[in-house]
C-alpha cells in the first residue's frame, strides 16, 4: 500500500478522501523520534497494514539517520515480536 506522508506521520485517504491508516511520530533530539499513534480502519484490519505503515516509518528513519522509541502499544508490541526485523532502528 502507498502511504502518503504529511507533517510527522504516513496516512492513507481512501478515494471519499477519509482518513483510513495512519501512524504518527514525535521528533525527539536529534536522532531519535517517538512512533506514538498507528491506526488502521476496521475494513482494513487483518491484512497487514499496520506493519507496512511501521514499515514506511522504519524506512523514512534509516534514510534520516534516526532511531524509533516506540510508544505506541502496537508498535511495541511489533518490536518484541520480530526483534529481528526491527533491531537495528530501536533507539536503546
Amino acid at each position: 500500500m502507498d502511504f502518503e506522508k504529511g507533517d510527522n506521520r504516513f496516512y492513507k485517504n481512501d478515494e471519499n478522501g477519509k482518513m483510513i491508516a495512519e501512524i504518527t511520530y514525535v521528533p525527539s533530539g536529534e536522532d531519535k523520534v517517538l512512533v506514538d499513534h498507528t491506526f488502521v480502519d476496521p475494513s482494513l484490519r487483518g491484512q497487514g497494514v499496520a506493519e507496512q505503515l511501521v514499515d514506511r516509518t522504519v524506512e523514512e528513519m534509516k534514510a534520516e539517520g534516526k532511531q524509533i522509541v516506540p510508544v505506541c502499544p502496537y508498535v511495541v508490541s511489533l518490536f518484541e515480536r520480530k526483534p529481528e526485523k526491527y533491531h537495528d532502528i530501536t533507539a536503546k
